[in-house]
């Protein structure tokens, strides 16, 4: 009886384990990395994309990015500590602790750097890693804390998986594929703002000098604003360059427009909750955005429109 106490304990053991480091790799954020990443490949090719560049591609890319993921909360253990957002983070609960963090990072690290280099294409894999770098070393150790200005700077790292994944099919970097890099480097700032805008008592208790904590409230909702105006404009420019045709025109005015009520609102008529509910969607609008991109590039062709 004993034995079978000691089985299910163990498997238990196991299961948390394997959640503990999943969570690690920030899951959610690397899912969104990943898709956009696909994306790029899609739409690097008119037809479909080579299977081996589409696993490799992915898999190497995915990750790098859980890697990176894992020493951003490394980095940020003390800080996600003291804030509610994080509190639950496995090293933030003892459930791992720096060392096998630092073994698991690095195990998955080389791996997807070893995939991209020896199987996709020796571009995507020394920029995946100068993104990995970009992410867990100078946007987390240095310009988190340093400018209020961290997330437009750093907002480079998060906008190259469509680059990576257009490299990963191609070999190379097309101006079409620096578009998309475009359209997320300006989403970034109004979507992390927006979050930041709700959660700036926590953000000024840790000394993170986000937009908020900084400049204020106000100022920030501004700067939401004038970013989601510019973001609007971006977004066209599928259409304009002649990459994406009038399926996507039309969702991009449409996912745009409503960004824009989200931002508007913000600024002029700010109520409890409506950060949040702008950051929520600002996360739809980015998938949803891409997944018009995709649309739009395979849907005429099957259907001769």
């Amino acid at each position: 009886m004993s034995s079978s106490w000691s089985a299910v304990a163990d498997r238990q053991t196991l299961s948390q384990r394997l959640t503990d480091y999943y969570e690690l790799c920030k899951p959610r954020v690397v899912l969104l990395i990943v898709f956009t990443a696909m994306v790029g490949m899609f739409l690097a090719t008119p037809g479909m994309v080579p299977l081996d560049a589409f696993l490799f591609g992915t898999l190497g890319i995915g990750l790098m990015a859980a890697s990176a993921a894992a020493v951003n909360q490394m980095l940020d253990r003390k800080a996600d500590g003291r804030m509610a957002r994080t509190r639950g983070r496995p090293l933030v609960t003892g459930n791992l602790d720096m060392a096998q963090s630092a073994r698991f990072a690095a195990a998955i690290g080389a791996l997807g750097m070893a995939t991209l280099l020896f199987l996709v294409n020796p571009l995507t894999a020394w920029l995946t890693l100068v993104t990995l770098i970009g992410y867990a070393g100078i946007y987390t150790v240095y310009l988190k804390r340093a400018t209020p200005q961290n997330i437009v700077i750093g907002g480079a790292a998060g906008a190259a998986p469509p680059v990576l994944g257009w490299a990963a099919v191609t070999g190379s970097v097309h101006p079409h594929a620096l578009i998309l890099f475009l359209i997320i480097f300006i989403w970034t700032p109004p979507h992390f703002w927006a979050l930041a805008i709700e959660r700036h008592r926590e953000y000024a208790e840790v000394d993170i000098p986000m937009l908020p904590v900084t400049h204020g409230l106000e100022y920030t909702r501004t700067q939401v604003l004038l970013y989601t105006v510019l973001l609007f404009l971006v977004s066209l420019l599928p259409f304009a360059t002649g990459m994406s045709g009038p399926l996507y025109l039309l969702s991009a005015v449409l996912l745009s427009g409503w960004f824009l009520v989200y931002a508007v609102r913000l600024k002029y008529a700010p109520k409890p909750g409506l950060a949040m509910r702008t950051f929520g969607y600002s996360i739809l609008y980015l998938m949803a955005i891409f997944t018009a991109l995709l649309v739009d590039h395979y849907v005429p062709a099957v259907f001769g429109i």
